[in-house]
């Protein structure tokens, strides 16, 4: 028998909650998109022309949202890092089940305190991991669960960001600073691979965490001989560089669009002269790359513990020039090791026969197609994650990738440890949960 579709209502209308959103257009018999809540008019009204919101339903804030009592099953809420718990408590109370962007906390805490209510009230909270929705992890998860390489001895992971999302999102832009944004690199850029390395261990409980890192490379010091202060305003070597504000948004004006012009977005259509006069003035996109204010890493390396003797290591290293996610799973039986952006991964067995090592199988996901094309943003996950945010909601089977709060807490109680250990410079002991 058909379900009548869930309900949801967006808080904080940004790129990733209207991303999430988008669903209703894709499915409108299962999701549907009832109201918002944002503090700039201008959203608010984008929002309601998009998905024909009456005027009632459109509310400045979170708070504003839960005294008009449940209108909907559900919240989208994609707020900044650190909003989300402060935003998500009164609409627990208020009824609401939370699809939740990442990371859902900025200190341990937060995350105590959003996963006690959550507890006490029976809200569901689903946490926005979409890779553990791209084909290519779900597929390795599979593998694992299905007991192919046995028992896990060592996880291997990797992140290089590349040099313009580095230089857009964590040099220039609004997660370059802990005192604004309230996240670290780590747990702004990593927390979907700390989530993977403990979804691969099925909830096994953390033992220790090390980590160590800096921001060695985005510093005044190392800036190009002669480089001035703004790149469309002072800057004579300009044309030669790899992080010129005009080849990073002016050439490239889609890439990162929905950060880079977030100050225009009011104005609706802008003309290439309004974005050349914004990089020149205010707009932080249009500052040199050595002589911005970030204080977050630009590298970072963490080592986990776990307690059955598992070892993981995750390596991040920012502004290179191909962006990548790698993983290599040892195991007591095998292995397995690939990249997600190659949508393929090798399993691996050893082979005693004669003139054999190993044998290997190749698991190709991308047969056929193109990976983002055919499956959507993030390697696959998006949809897939808002798909099972519906059956979450009605109670429905899930898929192996389904996160509820309680299971994301390892992940980022991981990225916690670590970023405490890199600034104590010190081995921690994770809590007992």
């Amino acid at each position: 028998m058909s379900q009548r579709p869930v309900t949801a209502v967006i808080v904080g209308a940004g790129h990733r909650s209207m991303c999430y959103a988008s669903y209703a257009k894709a499915r409108p018999d299962a999701f549907q998109i009832v109201g918002v809540a944002d503090p700039l008019e201008y959203r608010r009204k984008q929002v309601a022309a998009e998905y024909n919101l009456p005027p009632d339903r459109l509310f400045k804030t979170a708070d504003d949202l839960a005294r008009a009592g449940k209108i909907a099953d559900a919240v989208i809420n994609g707020t900044m890092d650190h909003h989300h718990v402060s935003t998500s408590l009164p609409l627990l109370e208020a009824g609401y089940d939370i699809l939740l962007e990442k990371p859902f906390a900025t200190s341990e805490e937060e995350m105590w305190a959003l996963a006690r209510a959550a507890r006490r009230l029976g809200r569901k909270v689903m946490v926005c991991h979409v890779l553990r929705y791209a084909p290519f992890y779900a597929a390795i998860k599979a593998k694992v669960l299905a007991g192919e390489i046995g028992e896990l001895m060592n996880i291997q992971t990797t992140e290089h960001v590349s040099y313009h999302h580095m230089a857009t999102g964590f040099v220039r832009g609004k997660w370059n600073r802990r005192d604004r944004c309230h996240s670290t690199m780590l747990m702004a850029k990593c927390c979907h691979d700390l989530d993977l390395i403990a979804w691969m261990m099925s909830g096994t409980p953390v033992k220790a965490v090390a980590s160590f890192g800096g921001r060695m490379f985005f510093r005044p010091e190392k800036a190009p001989k002669g480089a001035g202060t703004r790149c469309l305003v002072d800057c004579p070597i300009e044309s030669t560089c790899e992080y010129s504000a005009r080849k990073m948004y002016i050439d490239h004006p889609v890439r990162w669009g929905a950060y880079v012009w977030a100050e225009l977005e009011h104005l609706g259509e802008t003309t290439l002269e309004q974005k050349i006069e914004s990089l020149k003035g205010a707009n932080p996109h249009g500052r040199c790359v050595w002589k911005c204010d970030n204080d977050v890493v630009d590298h970072q390396s963490v080592l986990v513990e776990f307690d059955t003797g598992c070892v993981a290591a995750h390596n991040m290293v920012g502004g290179v020039a191909r962006p990548s996610r790698s993983i290599h799973l040892l195991g007591t039986r095998g292995e397995i090791q690939g990249v997600l952006e190659d949508s393929r991964f090798v399993i691996r067995h050893a082979d005693p026969r004669p003139n054999r090592e190993t044998s290997e199988q190749v698991v190709d996901l991308n047969i056929g197609g193109d990976m983002t094309g055919a499956f959507g943003g993030h390697g696959g996950g998006d949809e897939r994650l808002v798909a099972d945010f519906v059956h979450f909601v009605r109670g429905q089977p899930r898929s192996i990738s389904c996160t509820s709060l309680d299971d994301s807490i390892q992940g980022h109680l991981i990225g916690f440890l670590a970023d405490k250990s890199r600034e104590q410079g010190r081995v921690i002991a994770a809590p007992r949960l």
